[in-house]
């Protein structure tokens, strides 16, 4: 019934604006045709000069209820400087927003048909197109430089003192992993992959730099003031990892593998006091369409002191540890611990057994 209301009071809504505009039509027959025309020009003009105010008047008002709501703060180095070059960009482009549009409005309604005035034809005017386009050009070109310079900085090689952490997405979640303390990560293979027996990045166990590095899913561990390298890749489709409270975003690409680097300023637990929720926390999203479980592919990111981060790396098994325990169950992890692994001769056995 709703549905049948709704359709009638279109169809109303219709008859009754083909009804008006026909009483205009024998309206401007009685009156005559130039001066119905002018009369709707002037109704017009100061249609244009009201709604010009009224537009102003809104953008003013809802300046004012989001001012401070539109960008999160920043806790990044590069998220500071991302926000500078967004605030330089948006008072560029609302001065010339604002004196194109007043003046557009302006002409309407000064200019508008009026008895004796008859407007000026010109079909073109090759100084002044030249001039608005070379301006335009050149005001593009300076924030597309700045913008690329920062782009390169953050694709470009990190600081000697980054930590480096490998972010891999798949459908639907993110997995970390962290290269241990000799600060390196093993090679993968992903004809290794195999989740059933806990080596879901298809690490190679042969190689020892593996031995230490630990995996976490959909929980990012970095730490505050501390630069961090990202190598980016996906198992499957194109995903996009995506920081908003650090400006970031970078696509996750089957095949290809991708870089960028920051460095984190304020943790978690500080967020939380300038946000005042406590329940706040740091997100990676996936920023690209990725399928039907797309809006569940989020991680949490924890910003950390470096002791705090230590100490969580050191209460973490590594990879190795939990898929050799899995081949071996029989050994302990007090063994497996005290040889970061297991030792020789299981390790070899395992490695055979993975090999399988």
């Amino acid at each position: 019934m709703t549905d049948l209301l709704i359709v009638i009071t279109v169809v109303l809504i219709l008859i009754i604006i083909v009804q008006i505009s026909k009483a205009s039509e024998y309206v401007s027959i009685l009156k005559g045709k130039e001066k119905a025309e002018q009369q709707s020009d002037k109704v017009n003009a100061w249609l244009l000069m009201a709604f010009l105010i009224l537009g102003l008047i809104g953008i003013y008002i809802c300046h004012e209820l989001l001012k401070g709501k539109l960008l999160p703060v920043a806790a990044s180095v590069q998220g500071a400087a991302i926000d500078h070059m967004i605030i330089y960009t948006g008072i560029i482009t609302a001065v010339v927003f604002f004196l194109t549009e007043i003046m557009l409005f302006y002409f309407g309604f000064r200019y508008h048909n009026k008895p004796g005035r008859k407007a000026k034809y010109l079909p073109d005017n090759d100084p002044l197109e030249i001039t608005w386009t070379a301006i335009t050009a050149l005001v593009l070109l300076i924030l597309i430089v700045f913008g690329l310079k920062e782009w390169f900085k953050i694709t470009g090689p990190a600081p000697k003192n980054a930590m480096v952490v490998e972010v891999t997405g798949k459908q639907f979640e993110w997995m970390f992993r962290y290269p241990g303390k000799d600060d390196v990560l093993g090679r993968k293979d992903f004809k290794l992959i195999d989740p059933a027996k806990d080596n879901p990045l298809g690490q190679d166990w042969s190689d020892p730099a593996n031995h230490d590095d630990v995996v976490s899913h959909n929980v990012l561990h970095l730490v505050v003031d501390r630069p961090v390298r990202l190598l980016i890749n996906s198992q499957d489709v194109i995903h996009d990892v995506g920081l908003p409270y650090f400006r970031m975003k970078m696509d996750a690409v089957p095949g290809t593998p991708t870089t960028l680097w920051f460095t984190p300023t304020i943790t978690t637990a500080e967020m939380i006091k300038k946000t005042g929720d406590p329940d706040f926390v740091y997100e990676l999203a996936c920023d690209q369409l990725c399928g039907e479980g797309h809006f569940t592919m989020r991680a949490t990111i924890i910003v950390e002191t470096q002791q705090q981060f230590d100490q969580w790396e050191a209460g973490q098994k590594s990879q190795y540890q939990l898929a050799m325990a899995d081949l071996n169950p029989s050994i302990s992890d007090t063994t497996k611990a005290a040889d970061g692994g297991l030792p020789a001769a299981d390790s070899s056995k395992a490695k055979v057994a993975f090999a399988k």
